[in-house]
């Protein structure tokens, strides 16, 4: 056998090798994900930067890490330290989970306040009708619209599903007219839509798969949440910086 072809077998079976201890490894892990009943699914089990460490992405974009056996989990950041900076490996990955996710939410499925002329950025809004930070907020969203933001408004009853505030954030998603609909409700005023199929359940569960657990929860373009209200000028600055 040639010298080649000799380092070429050698390759493929040390290939195979990586390939089944990655196999063995992430049914190990996810075995344990199913015994820890976490409610979300996993979404991709791989190895992370860090050897002997892999990195589970739930869906939603959270990230956890285990060892090759199953037998730890964790849950935290993983720093790497380029250039002589912290690096947040982990807040990295999940924005860009966070924003993939967030991203492809359909617009027929949102209340959208569109930007005033060029729009450069938007923000996703996890609201509730009866938060009174989400009030201040709202009567926010024509200077975030005047300095070119989109607002993008999506449901989170933060009392649960059948509470008073999921049966509005339903009847708002049901008015022919959303927009009048929300301001309406946000202005305390009692509004009245029929009963109809809605994503505000969806939402919800969205929402909590991301880490939202209050309103108002506000992402980023880029997949940053910001958790509870901040002015209009703040949220501008994050929402436009680079």
């Amino acid at each position: 056998m040639r010298v080649t072809q000799i380092f070429a077998a050698a390759a493929l079976a040390l290939v195979s090798t990586f390939a089944a201890a990655a196999d063995n490894a992430e049914q190990a892990i996810r075995k344990t994900l199913q015994s820890l009943e976490l409610g979300v699914p996993v979404d991709s089990v791989a190895s992370s930067p860090l050897n002997g460490l892999y990195e589970v992405k739930l869906e939603g974009g959270r990230v956890l890490y285990a060892s090759a056996d199953g037998q730890f989990v964790m849950q935290g950041y993983l720093f790497q330290i380029q250039d002589g900076k912290p690096v947040n490996l982990t807040e990295k990955t999940e924005r860009q989970a966070i924003a993939k996710t967030i991203n492809a939410i359909p617009a027929a499925e949102m209340v959208v306040y569109p930007a005033k002329g060029e729009t450069k950025s938007h923000i996703t809004v996890f609201t509730d009708t009866t938060c009174p930070y989400c009030h201040k907020l709202h009567a926010e969203v024509p200077e975030l619209n005047r300095r070119g933001i989109e607002v993008r408004y999506v449901a989170f009853p933060r009392q649960g599903l059948g509470s008073p505030g999921d049966e509005q954030l339903q009847a708002v998603w049901c008015s022919s007219d959303r927009k009048a609909a929300l301001d309406k409700m946000i202005d305390g005023k009692e509004i009245k839509a029929a009963k109809c199929a809605n994503p505000v359940g969806k939402q919800f569960a969205l929402g909590q798969s991301i880490g939202v657990n209050g309103t108002p929860a506000i992402v980023l373009e880029n997949g940053q949440v910001i958790p509870g209200y901040q002015p209009a000028p703040q949220v501008a600055k994050l929402a436009l910086a680079k």
